[in-house]
């Protein structure tokens, strides 16, 4: 079963690790929508349009004729607010009301442009002038419209008698704005589909026929009823059921299910997870910032587990004075926890020197810095791509970190990166990214299998040069932000066996908060989204002898 639909709601800020490996989409080609089913063009009259929310400003760049000026408000005399045009003594509004258009803006910018939507997202809102439910709005209905990008496919295939990849690419990203608000929020089906009828006459006027009848075919079932209707039956098929009901493709399914020891119930909790909104953490930093005193501040809460951690309830984080003036920053409370432990991993000798050598864009640089501060230590933090260790400075400012824009598999050919020398070193590694599909809703459509062989030997070749950089009985953390078995622990077993020194594993889990739930067997640790709310971050320790 799929869950209840969820009302519409904001879907918070969004933030994600930010890999700098970006695998292109599948872009397909732009054939228009033929007869198949509906035929070629509108031919009946155009449909009322019901907006629930009251019509916004349409600003100049998403489609309103502001004769009357910029006022936001309630309708006008005289047609001022939809321009000063009138028709048989109507006003003439526009296409479409500006969260909905934003929202497709944003949504179109993913699919056409590879762009990512926490980026494009929010420089459309402060464009465009859009704050409270109006933002909210078009939040939810960007992030949920690609979370579910997968079976709102299926549905509008089965819905329009063809292949969802055979509708020109503008109006399929607007049927499936459409039929995300039919099936997932309170937005009234006539409202959802009349509006939608609009944008697609904007985008796609030839479409708008087609359109109308494949909206009006999709209300006729509920989300249980199209996933009923379309998805494997789960006796037969558990992975193809679970990947259409809970809109994740199969590969990743089975991987997840994989990590969970083939548990399917506790692997539908994770997806059920995955598209939820996923909550907005800061890390109080150590010796500048107390987390209590800051949730007080900030209007927020004490984290479950990590001592840094804030919950934020929502909101712009980057404009409060505590992200502003260094004493906090945003960070999942999991990339706390696995920072944290590296930290506090008990260490006989000298614990001065510290090294993070995949640092960008610098959350984990940062808790490390302060941390530093207060022991006595300094941190060299390592990046390779020039754009990414500028802001491994900036996230670092006035800490005692070092940052080197270089390549962290360089370890004993730099004089800057010597082997042998360091007390303790993170390997945060550019993986996948499953662990935090819930903040990178695009992600789970681009990401494939074949990403995984190229990204695997750049983690081992990683690893093994952090083992080549710590100082025997130092210790080093690999993380990754995927749950993958092959990122995670085939990793981890096969750099540890062909570095060529010997390696003992730490036992992560009293590393981490007395009293954390589901950490495992050990002595690795698998942090996910349905256990302990944070991202699906793996943790191992390993002990050079």
């Amino acid at each position: 079963m799929t869950g209840p639909s969820r009302p519409d709601r904001p879907a918070g800020d969004e933030r994600s690790r930010g890999y700098a490996d970006r695998p292109g989409s599948d872009r397909p080609g732009s054939e228009r929508p033929g007869g198949d089913r509906f035929g070629d063009r509108e031919r009946g009259a155009r449909q009322p349009s019901d907006r629930p929310a009251a019509d916004r400003r349409a600003g100049d760049r998403f489609g309103g004729d502001r004769r009357g000026g910029d006022r936001p408000g309630g309708d006008r005399r005289g047609g001022e607010r939809f321009g000063g045009d009138r028709r048989g003594g109507r006003p003439v509004r526009p296409a479409v009301d500006l969260p909905r258009q934003i929202a497709y803006e944003a949504i179109a910018a993913v699919h056409r442009d590879d762009a990512y939507a926490n980026l494009v997202l929010p420089a459309m809102l402060r464009e465009a002038g859009l704050s409270g439910r109006d933002a909210a709005f078009a939040t939810e209905l960007t992030y949920g419209t690609l979370r579910h990008t997968g079976t709102l496919d299926a549905i509008v295939t089965d819905a329009a008698g063809r292949d969802v990849q055979r509708i020109d690419p503008p109006v399929r990203d607007a049927l499936r704005l459409g039929a995300y608000q039919i099936l997932h929020t309170r937005v009234p089906p006539h409202a959802a589909v009349s509006s939608t009828v609009d944008l697609v006459r904007s985008v796609g006027p030839g479409a708008t026929g087609f359109a109308n009848a494949v909206l009006r075919e999709i209300t006729t079932r509920d989300a249980d009823a199209w996933v009923a209707k379309l998805a494997p039956a789960p006796e037969t098929d558990p992975i193809g059921h679970l990947a259409l009901a809970y809109s994740h493709p199969q590969w990743i399914v089975r991987s997840f299910a994989e990590a969970l020891g083939g548990d399917m119930g506790e692997t539908t909790r994770l997806l059920i997870e995955d598209n939820e909104r996923p909550p907005v953490h800061l890390c109080a930093r150590p010796g500048l910032a107390d987390p209590v005193a800051l949730a007080d501040e900030v209007g927020g809460a004490p984290g479950a587990f990590s001592p840094y951690a804030v919950y934020l309830p929502g909101g712009a984080p980057g404009d409060l004075a505590a992200v502003a003036d260094g004493r906090a920053h945003v960070q999942d409370e999991g990339s706390q926890l696995v920072a944290d432990a590296l930290a506090a991993a008990p260490l006989d000798g000298p614990d001065g020197r510290w090294l993070d050598l995949c640092a960008g864009p610098g959350g984990k640089s940062g808790l490390l810095g302060a941390l530093a501060a207060i022991r006595g230590a300094r941190l060299t933090a390592v990046e390779v791509a020039e754009h990414r260790a500028r802001l491994v400075e900036q996230a670092t400012r006035g800490l005692p970190v070092t940052v080197l824009h270089t390549d962290g598999r360089t370890v004993g050919g730099d004089p800057k990166l010597p082997e042998a020398h360091f007390d303790r070193v993170l390997v945060d590694a550019p993986c996948t990214g499953l662990g935090a599909l819930r903040r990178r809703p695009e992600s789970r459509w681009r990401r494939q299998p074949s990403d995984l062989p190229p990204l695997t030997r750049l983690q081992r070749e990683l690893l093994t040069a952090a083992l080549r950089a710590v100082r025997p009985g130092g210790v080093v953390a690999y993380v990754t932000c995927s749950p993958h078995v092959v990122e995670t622990h085939v990793t981890v077993t096969e750099a540890a066996r062909r570095c060529g020194f010997a390696v003992d594993f730490v036992d992560a889990r009293p590393l981490l908060p007395a009293g954390m739930p589901g950490l495992g067997d050990g002595p690795t640790v698998q942090l996910w989204p349905h256990r302990h709310g944070t991202d699906a971050m793996f943790l191992a320790v390993l002990r050079r002898a």
